[in-house]
């Protein structure tokens, strides 16, 4: 049985959903929170979805051996491949992230929305099942981030081959008039200054981050587990490779520890 005092657990393929965790935070400062990064696998998104979803299983093991009252998968490739399964299997909560093509499909005034995702997601039986659910008037410009995950786990956010690559994806997304860009992966918003100065001023830029954190603390309120304490929170941190890109994007907040786990 969960507590109120339990922690809310959060695994990604890596650093990338450290975004979603900000969120999280922000919106439920009170609540304890346990991040699993497992980096060294990093990225899902070229992985099969065998290989997807038992990764998935081993992340979710490992947190509620943490004792997590809930959990995020912070990862679009492993929500689109994994997620169906991983509530089957468990008797927890679990809220996925999806790329918000809905959302943006709705807003967007040209008809035509990007998407920036990895091959795993574009290619999930999940994906395709809500692109089939838009409008025939709505074109969805499909491109895969190959590379950009691994430049951001390296450290090299800001790199040259960043910027190359940026502007070799995007580029083709503005030539088509897409005025909104769905950011289909957790990583990707730590690129969003690099982005914008790649759009123009009148293409939206969308995450999940902050719907998502909305999501967790209405199921947390519905299972009467929002944590009321007043003490302050515990961050803990594992991941599986190098830590100092980590400890770089936690440098401003307090209270969260980084431990390396063989994992």
């Amino acid at each position: 049985m969960k507590s109120k005092q339990h922690p809310i657990g959060i695994f990604d393929s890596g650093i990338g959903g450290t975004s979603i965790w900000k969120e999280i935070h922000q919106l439920l400062p009170n609540e304890d929170t346990i991040y699993l990064s497992d980096s060294k696998n990093a990225p899902y998104g070229q992985k099969s979805t065998q290989e997807i979803v038992d990764l998935s299983i081993k992340n979710t093991e490992f947190l509620i051996d943490k004792g997590a009252k809930i959990i995020v998968v912070a990862c679009n490739t492993a929500t689109t491949n994994a997620i169906q399964q991983l509530r089957a299997n468990y008797d927890i909560p679990f809220i996925g992230i999806e790329p918000a093509i809905k959302p943006a499909s709705l807003k967007t005034k040209t008809g035509t929305v990007g998407i920036l995702a990895t091959k795993g997601t574009l290619n999930s039986a999940l994906f395709e099942k809500t692109t089939s659910n838009l409008s025939d008037e709505i074109t969805i410009v499909e491109q895969v981030g190959e590379g950009l995950v691994e430049l951001i786990e390296n450290g090299k956010m800001y790199s040259e081959e960043m910027t190359y690559l940026l502007k070799k994806y995007i580029h083709p997304m503005l030539e088509k008039k897409c005025d909104y860009i769905v950011l289909g992966c957790t990583h990707y918003p730590y690129l969003l200054p690099q982005i914008r100065k790649i759009t123009v001023d009148n293409v939206q830029i969308i995450d999940s981050g902050e719907a998502v954190a909305k999501q967790v603390k209405n199921v947390l309120s519905q299972r009467n587990l929002v944590n009321d304490s007043a003490n302050k929170s515990s961050n803990v941190f594992y991941i599986n490779k190098d830590k100092s890109v980590l400890e770089n994007i936690l440098k401003d907040y307090k209270n969260c520890k980084i431990d390396f786990l063989d994992f």
